[in-house]
């Protein structure tokens, strides 16, 4: 049993959630305003889509490097999370692949739940590679019915410029797969076209991707005008806050991820991007040439992030829990409900954290 200030899907509760065999039996309270009171805030757990490492390692490591990236991720408060491959020739993504299909079927070991697979390339545009490896590569359904074999990939970005992948995403959408524009060269047409096609997000939005001219809006364009659901990274190096209040009012359910890399909850130093060597150095990666290659964002400093810029706490939770959930269309998680999950993170005024829980667990 938690007691403090609950944020449920109906608002704010002052009270008890208690919970049985790692899911919310009940909340038990009456509304409240939580700034009125020093209790503790109790959140849905973060749920991050873009994960390609943490606490060191890396996940095109393979099955040696998951346990602590998922158990470094929920120090933060991920309490569940997409891990997030790198651009590498075939057999590499396909022997990761098999070594996360059955990481998934594992039980949980200390670490955040991992829902799935977020397929990061290799079907992107060689020309706008961002700290991607450059094994980009046409997409083939025949090859990506063996990848979907290995593990479940839930998240493939794509770059819809590329010829014969506009069919691809309209089969693949029909299977359930969320399909991704991102690290692309696109036109606007063609970002539009994606989503027609079945595409419904756009991967780390304005990075590595055309960007917004009045006569020429882009990728970016695309996105702002149409787009329901795109992810975004607000480390605030990525995108500037502004940008990121134009997105805000642009992208109903924009939510956030960290694409966080090795050098997450690290020191300063070099670690390991897929076959890159980055550097960590004044809060950011970067890539030899000054790139910027993924983040050290951890999720509870997204949070506060977020805040900062001046998202109101109840919105800002939503961003990193509940809009990701609906994006996978899950239910069951990213909201403290009846029958849910217990992933919860406790946190203090401050907006540190004090405890986390994943499936009514804690360590």
């Amino acid at each position: 049993m938690l007691e403090g200030n609950i944020l449920t899907p109906d608002g704010w509760i002052s009270g008890r959630l208690h919970i049985a065999d790692g899911r919310i039996e009940r909340i038990e309270g009456t509304p409240c305003n939580p700034d009125e009171n020093d209790a503790p805030y109790l959140l849905p757990g973060f749920i991050d889509l873009h994960v390609h490492g943490g606490g060191g390692r890396d996940i095109m490591e393979g099955s040696d490097a998951f346990n602590t990236i998922t158990r470094t991720h929920r120090r933060f408060g991920t309490t569940s999370l997409l891990a997030t491959t790198m651009t590498a020739p075939r057999s590499e993504i396909s022997g990761v692949l098999s070594e996360l299909g059955e990481f998934c079927r594992r039980p949980l070991n200390g670490g955040a739940r991992v829902l799935g697979v977020h397929l990061e390339g290799p079907y992107i545009n060689s020309g706008k590679l961002g700290a991607q490896p450059d094994f980009a590569h046409v997409a083939l359904l025949e090859e990506v019915d063996d990848l979907l074999q290995r593990a479940p990939i839930r998240v493939i970005t794509i770059a819809p410029e590329i010829a014969g992948h506009l069919p691809l995403i309209k089969e693949l959408a029909k299977r359930g797969v969320r399909l991704q524009v991102g690290h692309t060269l696109g036109s606007y047409e063609d970002g539009v076209a994606a989503l027609e096609a079945g595409a419904t997000s756009f991967t780390h939005l304005y990075n590595a991707m055309s960007a917004l001219h009045h006569r020429e809006p882009g990728i970016v364009g695309a996105a702002l005008a149409h787009a329901r659901y795109a992810e975004l990274i607000p480390d605030l190096l990525h995108v500037h806050p502004g940008a990121i209040r134009v997105a805000l009012r642009s992208i109903p359910c924009l939510y956030c991820v960290t694409d966080s890399t090795a050098a997450a909850g690290m020191p300063d130093g070099e670690y390991k991007l897929g076959s890159h060597t980055v550097h960590k150095c004044l809060g950011g990666v970067r890539l030899q040439d000054g790139t910027l290659a993924g983040s050290t964002l951890t999720m509870d400093q997204a949070l506060r992030n977020l805040v900062k810029i001046g998202l109101p706490l109840q919105e800002a939770s939503q961003r990193l829990s509940q809009f990701p959930a609906d994006y996978l269309g899950i239910t069951d998680r990213g909201r403290l409900s009846h029958g849910a999950w217990a992933d919860i993170v406790q946190l203090d005024k401050q907006l540190h954290l004090q405890a986390v829980f994943v499936e009514g667990a804690t360590h």
